[in-house]
């Protein structure tokens, strides 16, 4: 509990710092969920550590306080994990060709660096890293699931530390959530985020939905991380995040649709090509023919599965089944 009141006291002070018309009291109660007696007494907490604490609202009715720039000094620093959802973030963007929003977020990133001390530095790079290589795709926008608070940080910190994690999840095929104790290797984000670990260290890693994990817990004892394990690599084997044996597939854009598809990155092994009437085949390798279907249904009539025939056969049966289920939907209703 006094580790929790600290943190919650450095975090006001940055706040604090952040600030150029200050913070009142309703600010504090809103950020920090406290009540206004908590609130006065953090207030007073601050104003009694640092002597530069001042008030600046200038005689309004509204009473406002703030620290002026460089108080806290030596005492905030970046962490891996702040970095890490940086690059991350820029990279999502550049994914999605939004250039020069990813080079805004990319030099906020560099002069966060810079600003570091180098031995601050030395001693995150390889947390920074890990971070990096173990979480696969930025998080797109949309829908998603809710996930339980905490649980990025506590996976996170496993990953960097190759510790185990035993935690309660429940499964599709499950009717209550059962114990599992697996070893994590990284995260994947797309319309559900995943973990990506190993039952055991040297299994094949497997997905984990996150939204499915109930209690968490982080085990003592480091496990020894396959060498031969690369994310990125076990990500490439799937259209989407769901893993499956791996296929060739052709898809034929029409004419009209071409040049939007040709600004389009499928997969990473794609490779693209007009025919003489202006049409755009993509072929690629990859598994996860039901992520395949969602995602050219979005094309509406304008693209044509040439390859694989149990591709087009897929697609077929999930459209007949749509239609059946919201036709006797229809029926049931009337």
């Amino acid at each position: 509990m006094h580790y929790q009141k600290l943190d919650q006291i450095l975090r006001l002070a940055l706040a604090f710092q952040g600030t150029r018309e200050g913070l009142s009291l309703a600010d504090i109660e809103r950020d920090f969920h406290v009540s206004r007696r908590t609130a006065e007494r953090m207030r007073d907490a601050i104003a009694r550590v640092f002597p530069q604490f001042e008030r600046c609202d200038d005689g309004e009715r509204v009473r406002r306080w703030r620290l002026p720039p460089g108080t806290l000094g030596g005492l905030v620093a970046v962490s891996a994990e702040e970095l890490a959802e940086l690059d991350a973030a820029a990279a999502g963007l550049a994914r999605r060709g939004l250039r020069e929003r990813a080079d805004l977020i990319a030099a906020a990133a560099q002069k966060l660096r810079a600003s570091a001390r180098p031995e601050h530095l030395r001693r995150i790079e390889p947390d920074l890293e890990v971070l990096m290589e173990a979480e696969g795709a930025a998080l797109r926008p949309g829908p998603r699931p809710i996930l339980p608070p905490g649980i990025l940080t506590k996976l996170r910190r496993a990953i960097i530390s190759c510790l185990p994690v035993t935690m309660q999840y429940r499964s599709r095929r499950s009717v209550a959530p059962y114990e599992i104790t697996v070893h994590p290797y990284g995260l994947l984000y797309g319309s559900r985020p995943l973990l990506v670990a190993a039952p055991e260290p040297w299994d094949e890693p497997k997905l984990y939905r996150l939204d499915r994990i109930g209690a968490l817990d982080l085990g003592n004892t480091p496990f020894v991380r396959r060498a031969d394990f690369r994310l990125e690599d076990f990500a490439a084997r799937a259209f989407g995040t769901w893993q499956e044996e791996p296929f060739e597939v052709a898809l034929r854009f029409d004419a009209e649709t071409a040049d939007e598809a040709a600004q389009w990155r499928f997969h990473p092994s794609q490779a693209m090509e007009r025919d003489g009437e202006g049409r755009l085949m993509v072929r690629f390798r990859a598994g996860g023919a039901q992520e395949m279907c969602w995602h050219v249904f979005t094309w509406g009539t304008s693209i044509e599965i040439v390859e694989p025939a149990g591709l087009r056969e897929r697609m077929v049966t999930l459209l007949r089944d749509a239609l059946r289920h919201h036709e006797d939907a229809d029926a049931v209703a009337a």
